[in-house]
């Protein structure tokens, strides 16, 4: 039995620590949507940029804004790169949360099966002691009838 409880506090740790990497793995989780979206927003706003950059060349525009139209982009350019890098590494973040937290849910599961088999066993043993008991109780019922 105190093996049992043992096995138990372990447990309880054990899904605590699934607990803290199921908060962990949401947070990174949160945070690539974020950064996924910050992307996504940029690339809008370049694509967008690229088309009034295309009209420009269209028309009959001055040529600084063609200028300023192609530095909006360079600079755009060099924020999705930053960007993407970040996405990159919020991703790898997300997926090491994952792993932990598939790793945390196997190791819960691993002392929930051995607690579950040694309470199997120990049942096991109080019925083959109970049964043992009744059994030498019905010998001894059975030798007081015979010599009585």
């Amino acid at each position: 039995m105190a093996a049992t409880k043992r096995l138990s506090k372990i447990l309880h740790i054990r899904e605590q620590e699934k607990h803290d990497a199921q908060k962990a793995y949401h947070h990174s989780q949160e945070l690539f949507e974020d950064v996924a979206v910050k992307l996504y927003t940029l690339l809008r706003t370049k694509e967008a940029a690229e088309e009034s950059y295309e009209g420009y060349l269209k028309q009959s525009t001055p040529i600084t804004t063609i200028k300023e139209q192609l530095t909006y982009i360079e600079m755009l350019n060099k924020k999705i790169i930053s960007m993407q890098q970040s996405v990159e590494q919020a991703r790898n973040e997300m997926e090491t949360n994952q792993r932990h937290l598939t790793n945390a849910h196997v190791e819960v599961k691993k002392f929930e099966k051995i607690i579950e088999i040694r309470r199997r066993e120990q049942d096991e043993i109080v019925r083959k002691n109970e049964k043992q008991a009744m059994d030498e109780i019905a010998i001894q019922q059975y030798l007081g009838r015979k010599n009585g």
